[in-house]
C-alpha cells in the first residue's frame, strides 16, 4: 500500500478541527487540497497554499490520504456517499480517514466497505491539531493503521491503534462523555456558588487549582469566569451530540448511566435555548434559574 505521506492529502471540513489539521499539513511541506460546504472557509487555507476544491470528489483527486471532519453523521454520509461524494464514482485508492464524531457503527456502514478506512477520535483543541499535538485514537484494519501511521504521527504525538474499524470513535464518545459531564460539574459548581451569594470568579479559579480539577475542568473555568462564549473551542451542539450517542451506545449494552443521560439532558436543553454555536462551557446558561423561580 502507498504510504499516506507520499501524495497530497485532502482535509474535507473546514471547521476548528479540519482547519488545524490543514495547516499543520501545509506547515510541514505536505500538498493540501480542502472543500468545505460553505466555500468562504477555505480561502485563508488557499491562500497559504492549499488547493481549495468545489466539491469532495474533486477535492481527493490524485491525494494519497483523504481526511473527513465534517460534523456529524449525516454530513459524513453526504461527503462520502453523495452525488459529488468520495465515494459516489467507486474506490478511493488511498486511505480514508473518518475523523468525524460519529456513531461506531454509522463509521461502518457508510465507509466499512472501502478498501484503506480507519475511523480516528481525536483529543485535543485548535492549537493542538495546528501544533501536531494531538492524541490520536484509531481503529481499523492492521494493515491500513500501519500505511496511515506516518501522517497519523504527523498530526498527532500519541497515536494508538485501538482495534477493528468503529473503535476509534467508540474511545471519543467516552472522552467526550467524560468532557461533558466534568464542564456541568463545574458550571453547577460555579452556580450554586453564585446563588449562595460567594465570588464566582473566586470559586472557580480555587475548583481550577484544586486536586479535584481535571485538566478541561481548569481549562473552561477560564470561559465561565469570563462569561464569554464565543470563538468555541468545541461547539456545545456537537457536545449534546456526542452525549447522546454515547446515551445510545450504553442503552444498547443493556447499560444505565446516570449521569450521561443527565448530562445529554440539560445540553439538548442548552441547544434548543440557542446556545448550540457557542462553546460548549455556555451550559452553564441551561442551569441559571429564570427571573421569579425559587431555588
Amino acid at each position: 500500500m502507498t504510504r499516506t505521506t507520499n501524495g497530497p492529502v485532502a482535509v474535507l471540513g473546514l471547521g476548528t478541527m479540519g482547519t488545524g489539521l490543514a495547516t499543520r499539513l501545509l506547515d510541514q511541506g505536505i500538498q493540501v487540497r480542502v472543500w468545505n460546504r460553505t466555500p468562504e472557509r477555505t480561502e485563508p487555507l488557499a491562500r497559504a497554499g492549499a488547493f481549495a476544491a468545489a466539491r469532495p470528489s474533486e477535492a481527493v483527486e490524485g491525494t494519497s490520504a483523504a481526511i473527513c471532519t465534517v460534523a456529524d453523521g449525516e454530513a459524513l454520509g453526504t461527503v462520502l456517499r453523495g452525488p459529488d461524494g468520495v465515494l459516489a464514482r467507486g474506490d478511493y485508492p488511498g486511505a480514508l480517514i473518518c475523523a468525524s464524531t460519529v456513531a461506531p457503527e454509522e463509521v461502518v456502514r457508510i465507509a466499512g466497505n472501502a478498501p484503506s478506512v480507519m475511523d480516528v477520535g481525536m483529543l485535543g483543541n485548535r492549537e493542538h491539531a495546528r501544533d501536531g499535538e494531538l492524541r490520536l485514537f484509531v481503529g481499523g484494519e492492521e494493515r491500513v493503521f500501519t500505511a496511515g501511521r506516518p501522517l497519523l504521527e504527523m498530526l498527532g504525538k500519541e497515536v494508538v491503534h485501538l482495534g477493528a474499524l468503529g473503535s476509534g470513535m467508540r474511545m471519543k464518545l467516552l472522552l467526550n462523555l467524560l468532557m461533558g459531564i466534568e464542564v456541568q460539574a463545574l458550571a453547577e459548581a460555579a452556580e450554586l456558588a453564585a446563588a449562595s451569594g460567594l465570588d464566582k470568579r473566586l470559586v472557580l479559579k480555587t475548583i481550577a487549582g484544586s486536586g479535584f480539577a481535571s485538566p478541561v475542568m481548569a481549562f473552561k473555568s477560564r470561559r465561565l469566569a469570563t462569561g464569554r462564549f464565543d470563538e468555541p473551542d468545541f461547539r456545545l451542539r456537537l457536545m449534546a451530540k456526542d452525549l447522546m450517542l454515547a446515551s445510545e451506545q450504553a442503552e444498547a449494552a443493556g447499560l444505565r448511566l446516570p449521569l450521561a443521560a443527565a448530562a445529554a439532558e440539560t445540553h439538548v436543553r442548552a441547544t434548543e435555548q440557542g446556545l448550540g454555536d457557542e462553546d460548549c462551557a455556555a451550559v452553564t446558561r441551561a442551569l441559571t434559574p429564570k427571573p421569579g423561580s425559587h431555588t
